[in-house]
C-alpha cells in the first residue's frame, strides 16, 4: 500500500495543514517561503503520483481514495490561509467561497451516488480547474514574499520620500520600484487567476450536477 505514488499522495495530504502551521508558527518572510515551498511541492506531486502509478502499474484503491481528498485538502486549506492573510477582501473572499461551495457540493453528490459515483469521473476541464487554482494560490503566496521585501526596505522611511522614489523623482537605490511593481503584478494577477479558477469551478460543478440529475429524480 505504501508504494511511491501512494507515499507522495500522503505527503501532499500532510502538507496541507503544514501550510497553516508555517504561517502561524514562523516569522515573516520565512513563513511565506516555507508555505510556498510546501504548496508548490504538494501541487507537483498531484501530477507525479498519478503518472508514476500508471507507469509503474501501481494503481491502488488507497491511492484512488486519497488522491482527490489530498487535492481538495491542499487547495481548500491554502485558500483558508489566503483569506485569513488578506483580511476582509471581497476580491479574494468571494471566489474562495465559490470554490469551497462547489467542492462541498460535488463531494456531497459523489457520496449520495455511492456505487454510481463513477458518473462524475474527473474531466479534463476539472483538471485544468485544479491546476489554475494551484497557480492562483502560488501567485498570491509569492506576493507576500515580495511585499515583505518592500516593507523591510522602506520601514521608517518618510511617506513623501517613498512616494517620490516610486514616482521616479528620487533615485531608487533600494530597489523599491521594481518590488512595488512586482507586488502589484502578483496581487492583481493572483486575483484575476482566482476569479478565472472560480468560474471554471462553477462550470465543472454544474456539469457534474447535470450528469447526476437523472439519479436524483423520483422518490427515495
Amino acid at each position: 500500500m505504501l508504494n511511491v505514488p501512494n507515499s507522495l499522495t500522503i505527503l501532499r495530504l500532510l502538507a496541507a495543514p503544514g501550510i497553516v502551521v508555517a504561517f502561524l508558527a514562523l516569522p515573516h518572510p520565512f513563513s511565506d517561503w516555507v508555505a510556498l515551498v510546501l504548496f508548490l511541492g504538494a501541487s507537483l506531486t498531484d501530477f507525479v503520483d498519478g503518472y508514476l502509478a500508471r507507469a509503474w502499474k501501481q494503481e491502488s484503491k488507497l491511492g484512488t481514495m486519497l488522491d482527490p481528498i489530498a487535492d481538495k485538502a491542499i487547495v481548500l486549506i491554502a485558500l483558508l490561509a489566503m483569506v485569513a492573510l488578506w483580511q476582509p477582501n471581497t476580491w479574494i473572499i468571494l471566489p474562495a467561497t465559490l470554490i469551497v461551495f462547489r467542492e462541498v457540493f460535488v463531494s456531497g453528490l459523489r457520496e449520495f451516488l455511492g456505487d454510481t459515483a463513477g458518473t462524475l469521473a474527473v474531466t479534463k476541464l476539472a483538471k485544468w480547474k485544479t491546476t489554475l487554482q494551484m497557480v492562483a494560490i502560488s501567485v498570491l503566496m509569492a506576493k507576500g514574499i515580495f511585499e515583505h521585501g518592500l516593507y523591510d526596505r522602506s520601514i521608517g522611511m518618510d511617506f513623501e520620500l517613498y512616494d517620490a522614489i516610486l514616482a521616479g523623482d528620487v533615485e531608487d537605490t533600494l530597489g523599491l520600484r521594481w518590488r512595488a511593481a512586482s507586488v502589484d503584478m502578483l496581487r492583481w494577477g493572483g486575483i484575476a487567476l482566482m476569479w478565472v479558477a472560480a468560474v471554471l469551478t462553477i462550470i465543472t460543478g454544474w456539469d457534474y450536477f447535470r450528469k447526476a440529475l437523472p439519479y436524483l429524480k423520483g422518490p427515495k
